[in-house]
C-alpha cells in the first residue's frame, strides 16, 4: 500500500513537547491542512495561533487541559478549558486525576470531568485522557463508566508523558465500557500504518500522533 487519504480523518496531528517553537507549530498546521487531518493538538498557549492558522481549512484546533499530570484543581481545569475555547479550540483533551481514581474517590473524578464537559458543550468536544499505563483493567473500566456518566465525547488512552502508550487491549476494553455514541482516541506509539490499523480494528476512531504523514503514506518513520 502507498498513499491513502482515508487515514487522515483519524489523525490528531500532535505537537506538545516542551520547547515547541511557533515555527514548529506552524509546520504542523501546514501539514495538517495539506493532508486534511482531523485536528492539530497543542498546548493552551498555542491555541489562538493555531486557530488562526487553520481558519477555513476544516481542520480542528485541539487543546490539552490539566496536562500532563491531571493534578490541577477542577476549577482550574474548567477555567483552562473555557479560555482555550474562547481562543478557538473546538476539541479539548483533559487529563483525569489518576490519584483520586486510585483513591476510589469516584465522585471527585466524575465531578472533575463533568465540570469540563459543562464548559465544553455545545461549543467543543471533550476527550478524557485516562493514562492507561497507570491503571489496572478494573480502574480503566471504572473511569470509562465515569466519563460516560459525565457526558464526555471520547475517552483517550495516554498523554505521551507516562511510562507507556496505547495498546489494542486497552482500546478494546475502553470501547466496550463506554456509551454507544462515545468514541476512543488511541494516543502515544501510533507511529506506523500497521499500528494504526491495529487500533482501528480494536475500536479507535482517532489517533494522537506526530507521525500522521507516515501513516497516510505508509512509510516507516525516520
Amino acid at each position: 500500500m502507498a498513499y491513502d487519504s482515508n487515514y487522515a480523518k483519524y489523525v490528531d496531528h500532535t505537537v506538545l513537547k516542551i520547547g515547541t517553537s511557533l515555527e514548529t507549530v506552524k509546520r504542523f498546521c501546514d501539514e495538517a491542512k495539506e493532508y486534511h487531518f482531523a485536528s492539530v493538538c497543542v498546548n493552551p498557549c498555542n491555541v489562538a495561533y493555531v486557530a488562526e492558522q487553520l481558519k477555513g481549512s476544516g481542520v480542528k484546533t485541539c487543546s490539552v487541559i490539566g496536562f500532563p499530570l491531571g493534578q490541577n484543581t477542577t476549577k482550574m481545569k474548567a477555567a483552562e478549558a473555557a479560555e482555550a475555547i474562547e481562543n478557538g479550540a473546538e476539541e479539548i483533551d483533559m487529563v483525569i486525576n489518576v490519584g483520586r481514581l486510585k483513591d476510589k474517590d469516584y465522585d471527585y473524578v466524575l465531578n472533575d470531568i463533568k465540570a469540563v464537559v459543562d464548559v465544553c458543550h455545545p461549543k467543543a468536544l471533550l476527550k478524557v485522557i485516562i493514562e492507561t499505563c497507570e491503571l489496572t483493567d478494573e480502574e480503566k473500566v471504572k473511569v470509562c463508566q465515569l466519563a460516560t456518566e459525565a457526558g464526555a465525547d471520547f475517552v483517550k488512552t495516554s498523554t505521551g508523558f507516562g511510562k507507556g502508550g496505547a495498546t489494542a487491549h486497552d482500546v478494546k476494553l475502553m470501547k466496550e465500557n463506554i456509551a454507544p455514541g462515545m468514541q476512543v482516541k488511541a494516543s502515544t506509539g501510533i507511529n506506523t500504518r500497521a499500528i494504526c490499523d491495529e487500533m482501528i480494528e480494536a475500536g479507535a476512531t482517532r489517533m494522537g500522533t506526530s507521525k500522521g504523514i507516515y501513516i497516510v503514506k505508509d512509510e516507516l518513520p525516520e
